[in-house]
């Protein structure tokens, strides 16, 4: 599987983004699809993941209520639409897939990785 993600770039504070991870290759309904984002000399840090077969979404404290994370099985295509962005947001952020349908929060735990994204909010 190959992820391609795109759609960082640099936002005010309170303003919204939308990232894309297009996914190529064999892939299967019982995968799970996360996104994850680093700062410079921090860890990966889970931010949402998503259940490809049922939908259903698992989200980092510091992001619920303002980021949701969305798949279109049509075009094998992962989102993270952002909002209300935060300085604290900025981040390298990474789409990644999971050969497993059991959500995790785990950076290792995950099987494909896109490149990252840099998202900048700036206040």
């Amino acid at each position: 599987v190959q992820l391609q993600a795109s759609g960082g770039g640099l936002v005010l504070a309170g303003e919204s983004l939308r990232l894309s991870c297009a996914a190529s290759g064999r892939t299967s309904s019982s995968y799970t699809g996360g996104w994850f984002r680093q700062t410079p000399g921090k860890e990966r840090e889970f931010v949402a993941g998503i259940r490809w077969s049922s939908g259903s979404t698992a989200y980092a404290d510091s992001v619920k209520g303002r980021f949701t994370i969305s798949r279109d099985n049509a075009k094998n295509t992962m989102y993270l639409q952002m909002n209300s962005l935060k300085p604290e947001d900025t981040a390298v952020y990474y789409c990644a897939v999971r050969r497993n349908f059991v959500l995790s929060p785990v950076s290792g735990a995950y099987d494909f990785w896109g490149q990252g994204t840099q998202v900048t909010v700036s206040s």
